[in-house]
């Protein structure tokens, strides 16, 4: 019988099913299809008024999968009130293949050279499973979200799963919802074809050569490392790239986005977010 591999993985997303595991150091591995689950739709994402001064500031460079690795041990690692993880080392192998074939993504926030917050998850067709975040900064890992969130709608996303429904994400209008219409959503979204690097016209809406960039943390103070995406603090992405007429170059080159690649990145992520709404 051959291995359990990323190819089986998303066999599961597509089925609604995710994995989890009980420790860090246990090998074990759960697949799980909750009876409520949490989601953010699309075209009611919620932005705050000091939420939306940070994003506009571009404070932080946002890179998308250009240290995807890194995100998921910084979403793993313990951290001030957590002890303990549910990405364990089998886990982290399974989104390092996903990574590789083109499915798993890093939203990161840099910051003086420096990794400070991100979150990462897994593209299917249409899509996206928010899987965790982390920040070392205020605000960092909520500034990634938004700018997913942003890539999503322009890329035609149709489904943003954030596995479980939380207060914090809440606040972005989360909802939760019954399986059945989960599963009703995600089959919804799997005859949809989606991209998470966004070219041509459906990145034009944020104009020729806008940025894309991201980062969160819970309730406006620093989140401690390893939460789950559920939690509020972590999300992860591929190749930089920029939305907008130049999409296709940045994309083909990779790099970066936010501070430096093009001027109002966070302006333009919030422009699309209003215009889907």
């Amino acid at each position: 019988m051959s291995a359990f591999d990323a190819r089986d993985l998303l066999d599961c997303y597509a089925r609604g099913v995710f994995p989890m595991a009980d420790a860090r150091e246990d090998a074990r591995v759960f697949l799980i299809d909750p009876e409520r689950r949490g989601v953010i739709p699309l075209d009611a994402f919620h932005v705050s008024r000091r939420l939306a001064r940070t994003v506009r500031s571009d404070r932080f460079e946002v890179r998308v999968n250009t240290a995807f690795h890194e995100v998921v041990l910084a979403c793993a690692a313990s951290g001030p009130g957590r002890t303990e993880t549910w990405i364990n080392r089998p886990i982290e192998q399974l989104y390092l293949q996903l990574h590789e074939i083109g499915h798993g993504h890093s939203v990161e926030c840099w910051q003086d050279g420096a990794l400070v917050g991100g979150l990462y998850g897994v593209s299917l067709r249409g899509a996206f499973f928010g899987e965790s975040m982390f920040s070392r900064r205020t605000d960092a890992s909520k500034v990634a979200l938004v700018h997913l969130v942003s890539r999503l709608i322009a890329g035609g996303f149709r489904l943003l799963d954030t596995q479980f429904m939380t207060d914090h994400l809440g606040r972005f209008g989360a909802q939760e919802i019954a399986r059945a219409e989960y599963h009703r959503r995600l089959a919804a979204a799997m005859e949809t074809s989606a991209s998470f690097y966004v070219t041509g016209a459906a990145g034009s809406a944020l104009g020729a050569g806008s940025a894309f960039g991201a980062g969160v943390t819970a309730g406006g103070g620093v989140a401690g490392d390893g939460a789950a995406f559920t939690g509020g603090t972590a999300l992860a992405g591929g190749r930089s790239s920029t939305l907008g007429s130049a999409a296709s170059g940045a994309l083909a080159g990779g790099g970066r986005e936010g501070a430096g690649a093009a001027a109002g990145a966070g302006a333009l992520a919030l422009q699309l977010i209003a215009q889907a709404s």
